[in-house]
């Protein structure tokens, strides 16, 4: 009982912090590892919160009505044959691989962000300038073999991939939610095909998700453009210094 009140509130924490930002598998992942989880076990069952968590998200989005339906096929479908490419490796590298990779990929996303991959997308957003789908979809293609592979860290990628685009944070996110329930669902289900899925952590982190999920969906849809940049920096910052003291 008391593993899954401890995955319930680190989804909650996640599930929030995932739909506005980013980052919330930085900290379930090493806590599903810490419950001793192998590495790669502990990669699928998050996959479980983060399914869970968007299908939740996506609703929230459609029904403040700001799920922009014209730019996901450009987003979703590449992600999704990208997902495929970053599953299969990660079911196939060993653990200790995937514990070292995990370790650079958290140092190599963190000091990516801080060098502001938003500022070329803000001067596409104050000209006016109608989004872009090229970069969109090559963006999302790339996104698509991160997620697959890894997945934690990977929406401050996919803001920076919908802002370059010229999509504001706020369709950005609803985009991304969607994108991300459609090719998660095709990870897990390779997770699962390969018994790398413990279904019952899985559905407790899955539950805490959701909740904050909804608490994403309604402080994006309240706050808006300026206030969820403010988060974004904050989050990038945050992951920074943890890492910083981490090691």
């Amino acid at each position: 009982m008391g593993s899954y009140l401890v995955l319930f509130g680190a989804g909650l924490v996640a599930g929030t912090l995932n739909v506005i930002a980013g980052g919330g598998s930085f900290l379930t992942l090493p806590i599903l590892i810490f419950l001793g989880l192998p590495p790669t076990v502990a990669n699928g069952t998050n996959r479980v919160g983060i399914f869970l968590q968007n299908v939740a998200a996506v609703w929230g989005f459609n029904r403040h009505r700001v799920l922009d339906w014209r730019y996901v096929v450009w987003a979703a479908v590449p992600a999704t044959f990208g997902a495929a490419l970053g599953t299969w490796a990660a079911v196939r590298i060993g653990e200790d691989a995937f514990r070292n990779v995990l370790a650079l990929l958290m140092i190599g996303v963190t000091l990516w962000t801080l060098w502001d991959p938003l500022k070329k997308g803000r001067r596409l957003l104050e000209a006016g300038e109608r989004p872009r789908v090229a970069p969109l979809a090559a963006g999302f293609f790339l996104v698509g073999i991160y997620g697959g592979f890894v997945q934690a860290g990977v929406r401050f990628l996919i803001l920076a991939t919908t802002t370059l685009a010229g999509l504001d944070l706020v369709r950005g996110n609803a985009v991304k939610v969607l994108s991300v329930l459609i090719y998660t669902a095709l990870s897990l289900a390779i997770f699962a095909w390969q018994d790398k899925v413990v279904w019952d952590l899985g559905l407790a982190l899955a539950a805490g998700t959701v909740a904050g999920s909804q608490l994403g969906v309604r402080l994006t849809v309240l706050k808006g453009h300026r206030w969820v940049k403010a988060v974004v920096t904050a989050a990038v910052i945050a992951f920074a210094v943890k890492l910083l003291v981490m090691g």
